[in-house]
């Protein structure tokens, strides 16, 4: 695996400084954010001079931007979806612009239990809309596994949705897109055996995130790898074989360069 860090625990750092954060780290890869999140260095409008600037920035730091990532739901009505797909359409040229060779998407943060009929079908096309899109500008989309996601006081609750279920996956990826595998985001939302969830779609796997989240009262909190829930010796083991980006995902803004760093150390014990 090629290790690397993600986006979202970044999301209140300047660009530069999630370089210099992952340079310092001696790591090869950082997720780039674009039009994902408010601050993000890359916006919908961005011009060549700005997405020179991000090429130049990664190439000063030694880092690649093979990965980038960002926000959108095709789980809404058929405006919203319209909308999300042209959001992910235009982020597929900027990124094919800066050189990005795999990005991040989500199917939506909806629950299962209303992900059927004409909703379900206007997803599953959404997605062959944008996979045509990626192909053309020769980028991968993967989308992740991730649940919906609902705030109980401090503590986050998880819940099932269409790239946490097996059946729906197996429709997902006859779209033309790849997975993202976040076996952390998958044991919250209440998958029992990640590691085996991995085997099962290992041929449409070709991103991974790497996090943990920890049990409180009434939730779960995010943690570092190692500091949480997951049986990491059985999941390591399962991923020694895997040979792409494997970005390490600390959600925490407020102390993001420790917890990427503490991961790292910990997952240190089964990469050297």
């Amino acid at each position: 695996m090629i290790l690397g860090n993600a986006a979202w625990g970044l999301r209140e750092t300047p660009l530069e400084e999630q370089l210099r954060i992952t340079s310092g780290m001696g790591l090869e890869l950082l997720e780039l954010s674009i039009a994902g999140y408010e601050r993000d260095f890359l916006s919908l409008d961005a011009e060549e001079k700005r997405i020179a600037e991000v090429r130049e920035m990664f190439h000063a730091y030694h880092v690649r931007p093979d990965c980038a990532a960002t926000g959108n739901d095709f789980t809404g009505d058929a405006a919203e979806v319209a909308a999300a797909v042209a959001h992910v359409k235009r982020v597929i040229e900027i990124a094919a612009a800066v050189g990005v060779r795999y990005l991040r998407i989500f199917a939506g943060f909806s629950s299962d239990s209303v992900m059927y009929g004409a909703r379900f079908e206007r997803m599953l096309a959404a997605l062959r809309q944008v996979a045509r899109h990626a192909e053309d500008h020769h980028i991968i989309p993967v989308v992740e596994t991730h649940g919906g996601v609902c705030a109980n006081g401090a503590a986050l609750i998880h819940f099932a949705s269409v790239t946490t279920r097996c059946d729906t996956l197996r429709e997902i990826v006859k779209t033309g897109v790849s997975l993202n595998y976040d076996p952390a985001n998958l044991a919250a939302a209440g998958v029992a055996e990640p590691v085996a969830f991995f085997r099962m779609f290992r041929r449409e796997i070709a991103y991974v995130h790497l996090k943990d989240f920890r049990d409180v009262p009434c939730g779960v909190v995010p943690a570092a790898c190692g500091e949480g829930r997951l049986e990491w010796p059985r999941l390591m083991a399962a991923l020694a074989d895997y040979g792409g980006p494997a970005l390490i995902e600390y959600e925490l803004p407020e102390d993001v360069e420790d917890g990427l760093k503490r991961s790292l150390k910990y997952l240190q014990n089964f990469t050297v």
